[in-house]
C-alpha cells in the first residue's frame, strides 16, 4: 500500500478481528500482523503502514514498535491485561492506551472454574489413568468444595463473576483487592497475608505490575493453608515458577491449574511438563466465541473513540 493511502491505518497484531469489530473501524484500513508477530515483523510494518492505532492482540508494543510508527495515537489491549504495553513509554510519546474492560470477563471467570473443578476433582489424572486401563474409584477422593473457602486476589469484573459462582456452590468467598471499596454481598476483604492462610482455593484475578511480579513465591507458599488449590488465569508473572513446582512436589499445594506463564508461547521442554499435579491450558481462558466479538469491538470502539476525540479537539 502507498504512502499516500486514503484511510488511516489501524494494524491489528494477530491474524484476524471479529466482522463486527471490522464493521466499527470500516473509516480505516485494517492490516494485520499476522499470528505470533515479532517485534521485528512490527517494526517494519509500522514504518511501511505508518499506522494511527495498534490493537494489541499477541505479542508486545515496545518504544521502538511506537518510534517505528510515526502517526500513531493509539494502541487498544484486544482484552483487558495492558502490561504487554510499555505504558510510560507511550504516555512520554503522547500515545493513548486503552483496554477492552470487562468484555471477556465472562469467558476468564468461567476458565478460571473449569481449573478449579480439574484440581478438585482430578478430571486430567483420571481421565489419562482411565486411558491407561486404571480404575481408581477405590482409592481416589476429590475436594469437595461445598463449605471451603474460596480466597481471590482481585475483584474486578471476573473476579466478582468468579466470587458469585462460589457462593454459588456454598463456599465461604473471601478477597484482597486494594482498589476495592466495597465487596459485593456474600464476600468478605481481607489481607493478603489472612486470604493465603484460611483458603483451600485461590484464585488469581489481578493485573500485573512492577510491584507484584512473583507475588506467590517459596515465602508466601509457605503461608498458604496445606493442601490449598492455586489457579491462575490473570499473568504468568504473578508466580515464581520455580517455587511453585517445589510446592506442588512437596505437598504445600494440593494442585494447581495454569493459564499463563512468564514466558509465553510456554517453551518446551518445561519443568511444568513433568508435574502431574499441575493443569496446563495455553492462555486461552479469555478465549471464547462471545469474549471473541466482544473484545474485538471493545478495542475498536475504544480506537475510533480516541480518534474522533483528538480530531474534536484539534478542530
Amino acid at each position: 500500500m502507498p504512502d499516500n493511502q486514503e484511510k488511516p491505518v489501524v494494524l491489528v497484531t494477530g491474524a484476524d478481528l471479529a466482522p463486527q469489530a471490522l464493521q466499527i473501524l470500516a473509516q480505516f484500513d485494517v492490516v494485520f500482523a499476522g499470528k505470533q508477530p515479532t517485534e521485528d515483523d512490527l517494526v517494519a510494518l509500522c514504518e511501511r503502514y505508518k499506522p494511527v492505532a495498534i490493537i494489541v492482540r499477541y505479542g508486545k508494543v515496545n518504544a521502538r514498535i511506537m518510534d517505528a510508527a510515526e502517526r500513531l495515537r493509539v494502541i487498544s489491549k484486544h482484552g483487558s491485561g495492558i502490561d504487554v504495553i510499555d505504558q510510560d513509554a507511550a504516555a512520554k510519546r503522547g500515545i493513548a492506551v486503552r483496554a477492552a474492560v470487562g468484555a471477556n470477563a465472562a469467558a476468564v471467570a468461567e476458565h478460571a472454574w473449569a481449573l478449579i473443578f480439574a484440581c478438585a476433582k482430578s478430571v486430567t489424572q483420571l481421565d489419562s489413568r482411565m486411558r491407561n486401563g486404571h480404575w481408581d474409584k477405590a482409592t481416589h477422593k476429590s475436594m469437595e468444595l461445598d463449605g471451603r473457602t474460596l480466597g481471590l486476589v482481585g475483584l474486578g469484573a471476573i473476579g466478582r463473576r468468579v466470587a458469585s459462582a462460589g457462593i454459588a456452590f456454598g463456599m465461604s468467598v473471601i478477597a484482597f483487592d486494594p482498589f476495592a471499596k466495597e465487596a459485593p454481598a456474600g464476600v468478605t476483604l481481607v489481607g493478603l497475608d489472612e486470604l493465603y492462610a484460611n483458603s483451600d482455593v485461590v484464585s488469581l484475578h489481578c493485573p500485573l505490575t512492577s510491584e507484584n511480579r512473583r507475588m506467590l513465591n517459596s515465602d508466601t507458599f509457605s503461608l498458604f493453608k496445606r493442601g490449598a488449590i492455586l489457579v491462575n488465569t490473570a499473568r504468568g508473572g504473578l508466580i515464581d515458577e520455580p517455587a511453585l513446582i517445589k510446592a506442588l512436589s512437596d505437598g504445600q499445594l494440593r494442585s494447581a491449574g495454569l493459564d499463563s506463564f512468564d514466558v509465553e508461547p510456554m517453551t518446551s521442554p518445561h519443568p511444568f511438563q513433568s508435574v502431574p499435579n499441575l493443569v496446563l491450558s495455553p492462555h486461552i481462558g479469555g478465549v471464547s466465541d462471545a469474549a471473541y466479538v466482544n473484545m474485538g469491538k471493545g478495542a475498536a470502539v475504544n480506537v475510533v473513540a480516541v480518534i474522533d476525540e483528538q480530531i474534536q479537539t484539534a478542530t
